[in-house]
């Protein structure tokens, strides 16, 4: 744990609410006691996935004991669509339902029963229309949600018709559920004027303040919305948290009492966005060596029945096809399919990871097809020195770290002697085999829409030296909050625990941007940074005058404020704070960063989209029963580069978590809809996700040291999402296992997610080559 006598940051430090969490003090919204006249909603759903809406009729509901009112398309005083970037998503469906479990209503009472009945008895006249419930009936009925949208470089046709290996094939890639411990929920409370707080559990705050206010036909001012904490958000509450909160305030602002909105496990799964599911072709060549030489690849996304965030998630897909490897000659292209399913939304990654799946498929592929080492293979097409430093969107990869993480965790995780013991393993059992496999990442940071990449604080400081710090990010578990206040702590010169993080508010910082992106401690840590520095450089002169000394020899640190060459001779922090109440001076201050230097235009494919690159890897060790399918991850060995982490102890957390998660996407998280478009896997019986016992039974995550990056907060880089795609080294010792079973030299066939029955297939066709 931190050492008080020195700064918090790059210091390991207990999450600022891990102990709240850990004791049930943590509040959430359900927490908070009920507001005085609180009502609750449910909402009234369309039961098919796609039809003409002829009527919908509430007069039954109405009459149930203790409903208050019902609200529909009809009731809307302002726009009535929530739909983030394209306005295509309405908030109540009036004329066409466009996937099961589509809002038609909202049903407003004074409990969750009577809300219940009077959903059930709503009528609805729904004429059915055929679904499309897969991107390859999207693809066959030409129905997309985009136009086409294309990275070159080089001449792929020829350098494909040239190479000495060439192959075609398809990679599928599932969708995922969010699973957050706390479910959507927005408690909407009037307040005078007219105007609403909204308390939502949202990782875009100013998101639901915009598109609340257009629904009300309102402006910005007259909504507050704040995020005490959310349990949990990966994505899933970035955008999707709007039309609940939407319905509350509908609700609230026309009954003027507070209300509710909070979705059970069944309905959150079956009515919001998931992971989008991925479909690519591709066409690539290599050398007999295994060495790149062109890629040809079209990627079509489900995007479900609205926009949503499908554009950029499939640009990030693009800009990810890559991975670690230079690929001389490329033509990327990609495509967002209409269906009708719930529209699919931000997850981890943000389409990273079905772009680097495709890649580290074909590297797979091509290692077995040759008899190649996979590690050499991958190793030997890194980018490099200029020209081999190219991306497909013409970014260069400056100072690329991956060499470097590649064979220090080679190394460290005796990889070499490892795989010896694997085929010793192999060799000696006849029902269970084991593989290990390494794989690299290379993930790009920024948001890949520019102008989002920008952030905003409040700092307040008390004349007893303590500190109140807003900014523009949200808390969702990953620890921004602890970081921001190290940071805050570092710059003043104070302890951790003597600055208290509020709760994120659309009222202390306007404007923001999501906590996404893995851009939270980026931005947000240079806004609080800048406005720390404000307050403490309008203090210099006060302590200059305390000490006798000029203002440029002032030092604060560790709660005090002395001479740089007499650190013995000191005031404490807060009598300079007194002194500067007593002055008449400010203590507080706002900041403010953009992001410099990243543009791309999306007509040419080409630009700096990203900040910089993150880097990792990972080991993986797996053994597979041949009798079953089942698997077990006997041991993980990991190396991320996040610069100089700003909190160790938070940034380890983040690897293992997302590593994990990770490998629950692309083994045991499999989304079944039926034909009809209704979710089969809508609750934790019917959808696996990893658990404790789950996690490797050996688990090494190690920091890459002496890595502190460039024009960053204080040399840190970005955690959130980039370990998530380490765990596709699963996959590869998976198919290493599955080659055991049968003759070697010959390509696995293994679908994704590799589940039990998925891996019993592979098995079963590998023993029959």
């Amino acid at each position: 744990m931190a050492d008080a006598s020195r700064s918090p940051l790059h210091q390991s430090l207990a999450h600022e609410s891990g102990l709240r969490h850990t004791s049930g003090e943590a509040k959430y919204i359900d927490d908070f006691p009920a507001p005085a006249g609180m009502l609750v909603a449910q909402v009234v759903t369309s039961p098919v996935a796609h039809g003409k809406l002829r009527s919908l009729d509430v007069s039954a509901a109405l009459k149930v004991p203790g409903v208050v009112a019902v609200f529909s398309a009809k009731d809307i005083p302002g726009i009535n669509d929530v739909g983030p970037v394209i306005h295509d998503e309405e908030l109540f469906a009036h004329d066409t339902v466009r996937f099961l479990g589509q809002s038609i209503a909202v049903v407003v009472g004074e409990s969750y029963a009577a809300c219940r009945a009077g959903v059930a008895a709503v009528k609805l006249d729904i004429e059915p229309l055929a679904p499309i419930v897969t991107i390859e009936d999207a693809i066959a009925k030409n129905s997309f949600l985009s136009k086409d949208h294309r990275l070159t470089r080089g001449d792929s046709k020829a350098a494909l018709a040239k190479a000495p290996v060439r192959f075609q094939g398809e990679v599928r890639t599932g969708g995922q559920d969010h699973f957050y411990l706390e479910t959507q929920c927005t408690l909407a409370i009037p307040d005078e004027g007219p105007a609403l707080k909204l308390i939502s559990s949202t990782q875009h705050p100013s998101e639901v303040q915009t598109l609340v206010a257009h629904v009300l036909g309102w402006g910005r001012q007259q909504i507050v919305v704040e995020v005490p904490r959310m349990g949990g958000g990966f994505g899933g509450k970035e955008t999707q948290a709007v039309p609940f909160a939407a319905m509350a305030a509908l609700a609230a602002h026309r009954l003027q009492r507070p209300v509710k909105v909070w979705l059970n496990r069944d309905q959150d799964m079956m009515w919001t966005g998931k992971r989008h599911p991925f479909f690519t072709r591709f066409d690539v060549g290599f050398t007999t060596d295994g060495q790149l030489l062109a890629l040809e690849a079209e990627l079509f996304a489900d995007g479900g029945f609205s926009n949503d965030l499908s554009r950029a998630i499939l640009d990030r897909a693009l800009f990810h096809i890559d991975n670690g490897y230079f690929i001389p000659d490329v033509t990327v292209t990609g495509h967002v399919a209409k269906t009708t399913l719930p529209s699919n939304t931000a997850f981890r990654g943000f389409g990273g990871p079905q772009g680097m799946a495709v890649i580290e498929d074909i590297m797979s592929r091509v290692a077995e097809r040759l008899g190649l080492e996979p590690a050499e293979v991958r190793r030997k097409n890194f980018y490099g020195a200029a020209p081999r430093n190219l991306t497909p969107y013409w970014q260069e990869v400056k100072d690329s770290r991956l060499g470097r993480v590649f064979d220090e965790l080679l190394q460290s995780s005796e990889y070499t002697k490892r795989k010896a013991e694997v085929e010793a393993f192999n060799a000696s059992h006849k029902h269970a085999k084991r593989g290990i496999a390494i794989t690299p990442v290379k993930f790009g940071i920024s948001f890949t829409t520019s102008f989002l990449n920008q952030a905003g604080a409040l700092l307040v400081v008390y004349a007893d030296g303590t500190a109140q710090l807003s900014h523009g990010g949200t808390e969702m578990g990953q620890g921004l909050h602890t970081k921001m206040m190290a940071v805050c702590a570092h710059e003043l010169g104070i302890a951790a625990e003597n600055v208290r993080v509020m709760t994120t508010a659309t009222d202390k910082v306007p404007n923001t941007s999501a906590t996404a992106a893995s851009s939270g401690s980026d931005l947000n840590g240079f806004a609080v940074k800048q406005a720390a520095e404000t307050v403490r450089e309008r203090l210099r002169p006060v302590a200059a005058r305390l000490l006798s000394i000029p203002p440029e020899h002032v030092v604060f640190a560790a709660g005090r404020v002395f001479p740089r060459t007499q650190p013995e001779r000191f005031v404490a922090f807060e009598k300079v704070t007194q002194e500067a109440y007593l002055e008449r001076i400010s203590l507080s201050a706002t900041g403010f960063y953009r992001t410099p230097d990243i543009h791309f235009d999306k007509a040419t494919g080409r630009g700096k989209p990203f900040h910089y690159f993150a880097y990792g890897a990972a080991v993986s060790e797996v053994e597979v029963s041949g009798l079953t399918g089942e698997h077990r991850l006997k041991r993980v060995d990991i190396l991320h580069d996040v610069g100089a982490s700003l909190v160790p102890s938070i940034d380890k957390g983040q690897v293992e978590g997302g590593f994990v998660q990770g490998w629950g996407w692309l083994t045991c998280e499999e989304v079944r809809f039926d034909e009809k478009g209704f979710l089969r896997t809508h609750s934790p019986d019917t959808y696996k996700v990893p658990a404790f016992g789950d996690a490797p039974v050996d688990f090494r995550v190690n920091l890459l040291a002496n890595a502190a990056q460039d024009a960053t907060i204080h040399g840190s880089k970005a955690v959130g999402e980039p370990p998530l795609m380490l765990a596709l080294s699963t996959v590869a010792a998976l198919r290493h296992a599955v080659s055991a079973f049968g003759v070697k030299g010959r390509e696995v066939s293994l679908a994704m997610p590799c589940t039990p029955e998925a891996v019993l297939f592979a098995v079963e066709a590998a023993k029959k080559r």
